[in-house]
């Protein structure tokens, strides 16, 4: 579907790259900004995004910018892929503007001091727009490199849902609806932390059988958080849940793995990330994670181990080892247990 009107992409990292390579790719012209008028040079000149996406050609329906204001002025349909740090400080002086807008938070996070959810920025900022979330098991590398890909774009806005699908959808692309937007975001936001310690387990040589196990029990425990916040626990049965869990808790092309199995090698946090060279969600969201699940009384253990790890001095040996000493719960939450 060939569109006149442009579609803003907010931010020049790889995902927000990957994505605008879809659209455009799909017959949009796409408006993608970012703040270093540098790397809009530099990937007009090149015709590729060489700091976060080396390899992958841009399409030439991508027009680089860093002009906000006039991507903003032109477009009606916007995709968030900002760092959760940088959002709120990057939209709010141009909130006037996405009055009225579909704004579609693509990034997977929580702030810091707020514990507010990417989308629920949004809303503070832009009480006026229309709001909608995109998540799954999307790696930014196999969305551009156009290895199959299944998304989830939720809102109760039906009509929101059904405009992200007609643009983003494609022949390697499949965009599913939910109405769960706060669970589908929730889960998004809640896998880094998991992730982290996946990669440990495979930098220290762990089982199968543990990687498994340690990505089952994140689901218990992100399902088990997420619906005392509200949201549905047959979400994390899906795309946003389990599915986005597995490919971030065993590919080393996920940014949290990549920490993960950088701390398993024995280098420290600030080194982990540094080598990354990219924002890991996880780190930031572990934090206040733990900080929420003890407010709210959710039993997360390993949300505790790997905060214990990474800012305690406990090893993920000793982690493992507690948890395989504690008490044994029923496995799943919410089946009934009667007859057990």
């Amino acid at each position: 579907m060939t569109q006149l009107q442009p579609i803003a992409v907010l931010g020049g990292g790889s995902f927000g790259t990957a994505l605008a390579n879809l659209l455009a790719e799909n017959g949009q012209r796409v408006l993608q900004w970012m703040r270093d008028p540098e790397q809009a040079e530099q990937m007009r000149q090149s015709g590729e995004n060489p700091r976060y996406l080396k390899g992958v050609k841009l399409h030439a329906g991508i027009e680089p910018t860093s002009d906000i204001h006039m991507a903003l002025q032109q477009a009606e349909l916007v995709l968030v892929a900002l760092p959760s740090s940088a959002l709120r400080d990057a939209l709010q002086p141009v909130a006037a503007q996405l009055a009225g807008k579909m704004l579609i938070s693509t990034t997977k996070g929580i702030e810091a001091k707020t514990f507010k959810l990417m989308s629920q920025i949004l809303e503070e900022i832009a009480p006026q727009a229309r709001i909608g979330v995109l998540s799954g098991p999307n790696l930014a590398k196999e969305v551009a490199d156009h290895a199959l890909t299944a998304t989830v774009i939720a809102s109760e806005d039906e009509e929101l849902c059904l405009r992200v699908q007609q643009a983003l959808h494609g022949r390697t692309f499949r965009v599913y609806a939910s109405a769960d937007r706060f669970g589908v975001e929730l889960g998004g936001a809640l896998k880094n932390v998991y992730a982290i310690m996946s990669g440990m387990a495979a930098a220290l040589g762990m089982g199968e059988n543990t990687k498994s196990m340690l990505i089952t029990r994140a689901l218990a425990e992100m399902t088990r958080f997420a619906v005392k916040l509200g949201a549905n626990p047959m979400t994390f049965l899906g795309l946003a849940g389990v599915g986005d869990l597995i490919v971030t808790c065993s590919s080393p092309k996920s940014r949290n793995y990549q920490v993960g199995f950088a701390l398993g090698e024995g280098l420290s946090l600030e080194e982990a990330v540094q080598r990354l060279g990219e924002v890991a969600e996880g780190v930031n969201t572990l934090k206040v994670l733990k900080a929420r699940a003890e407010e709210l009384e959710v039993y997360m253990p390993l949300v505790a181990g790997l905060h214990a790890i990474l800012f305690e001095g406990r090893t993920l040996a000793q982690v493992i080892e507690l948890l395989m000493r504690g008490e044994p719960k029923t496995d799943v939450d919410f089946i009934p247990t009667a007859g057990f």
